[in-house]
């Protein structure tokens, strides 16, 4: 290599933003350190399974509520009859399920009051009374829910089993233009929400980071070395390829658990009911981490800003609140491309730099046209460079304390720098 190339050859910005980035990109990749951060998502993910599963079985559990009922002989007899012919045509699961007490002539009447008290919570409501005189007991979202199943096993009832129900032909349809739209925004609010919590979790790593390194002065030698814009952009992009390997290694620790062990905590079933979004999923999950690695970037490059003005763990503490104000913020500003109607809150939200990848990801999943994309990566990638540079100058100014990043000078206070000058300058007119 020294044949080739003088020794006193430099190199160039993106070089040198190569070799900062290959560094740190080793440096964190395989450090210990990495691989806690790595396992620390995935417990809560277990947690988060886990519950679903519970949800799902509390929500079967939920079916088994039933109305205790308690009539007269006759009047039991016919109402069971309703009921089962009910549920020939509705299917089981679709209406209350009834548990039939024996009549008033052989038990008495029922608690009504203790039985609804009961602590097992199995008895949603009561029915008693005749079919002429009925009363349904219970509270009023019980009520509200079944009142109309129970007044339709009432009247067929009253008729004897006579009452017939009419022949209905249907034909199912897999897709409409209003379904296809209301699908297409959950898919457009599932991946915003996901790109957001990537990002939540990730970024702040390019804060930390930096931190350390200034309080190492390891920064300042790369900037005595190599130009800070070169420094910058290859911090950004080393953390930015830490973050898609963790990524990776997450999405494939859950593909592995859905395959082990089935369909764990609802999982799969969510995965496979989600609606294709207006691209297709190829070009979406193309588009997804386009996004994610353009709001990376986007953010990153001003947390390093961020972190030229922090010289302690303790100040980076102190910042990572407004921090994550800002990432709230702008998440929530993005999530007006899903409302109806405010075309110009969507402009805004993809004009505006830190929200633009996130609502190019909504658009992705609602609209089918892919030439907005290429002009919001190119607008990104400007807002990037423009990130950057302004990101360095801070830097030189405020931690370098020069206008270039040739030379490293002493971090004094404005002060101090002054008040030997004004001395100096008495004693010369003395």
């Amino acid at each position: 290599m020294s044949e080739t190339m003088p020794q006193n050859a430099r190199l160039s910005r993106l070089q040198a933003a190569y070799v900062v980035a290959r560094r740190d990109f080793k440096a964190i990749l395989f450090s210990r350190s990495f691989l806690f951060f790595l396992l620390g998502p995935l417990f809560p993910a277990v947690v988060f399974m886990m519950s679903g599963g519970l949800g799902n079985a509390a929500k079967d559990r939920a079916n088994e509520v039933v109305i205790a009922m308690q009539m007269p002989a006759s009047d039991t007899a016919a109402f069971s009859a309703a009921h089962h012919k009910i549920e020939a045509e509705l299917g089981y699961g679709r209406i209350p399920h009834f548990r039939y007490y024996k009549p008033v002539e052989e038990i008495g009447a029922i608690d009504v009051p203790a039985l609804l008290a009961d602590s097992s919570g199995r008895y949603g409501a009561t029915l008693t009374g005749t079919l002429e005189n009925p009363v349904l007991t219970g509270t009023p979202e019980r009520l509200g829910a079944w009142r109309g199943f129970v007044t339709m096993h009432l009247a067929l009832a009253r008729g004897g089993g006579e009452l017939s129900y009419p022949a209905l032909q249907t034909e199912i349809t897999q897709s409409s233009g209003a379904r296809t739209k209301d699908q297409r925004q959950d898919t457009a609010q599932i991946s915003m929400t996901l790109l957001f919590l990537l990002m939540m979790l990730l970024a702040g790593m390019v804060l930390s980071n930096l931190v350390e390194e200034k309080a190492n002065k390891i920064i300042e030698i790369l900037a005595a070395a190599l130009p800070m814009e070169a420094v910058f952009l290859g911090k950004l992009f080393a953390m930015l390829a830490v973050s898609l390997a963790g990524i990776a290694v997450w999405f494939s620790a859950v593909g592995l658990v859905i395959l082990l062990a089935g369909d764990f905590g609802g999982i799969k079933q969510l995965l496979i009911g989600m609606p294709d979004p207006g691209v297709g999923w190829p070009l979406f999950c193309l588009l997804f981490v386009i996004n994610f690695s353009m709001g990376y970037l986007l953010i990153g490059s001003i947390f390093l800003a961020i972190g030229a003005l922090a010289s302690t763990v303790r100040e980076v503490q102190t910042l990572s609140m407004p921090v994550t104000m800002l990432q709230l913020f702008i998440f929530f500003f993005a999530s007006f491309t899903l409302v109806d109607g405010a075309p110009l809150l969507e402009l805004a939200a993809i004009l505006f730099p830190l929200s633009s990848p996130f609502a190019m990801t909504a658009r992705a999943a609602q609209h089918v046209e892919l030439w907005p994309h290429a002009i919001a990566f190119v607008y990104q990638m400007l807002w990037v460079v423009l990130f950057i540079h302004w990101g360095s100058w801070l830097f030189r100014k405020r931690v370098m304390k020069s206008g270039s990043a040739g030379r490293a000078r002493p971090k004094l206070s404005l002060l101090r720098r002054l008040l030997p000058a004004k001395g100096q300058a008495g004693r010369t007119q003395k």
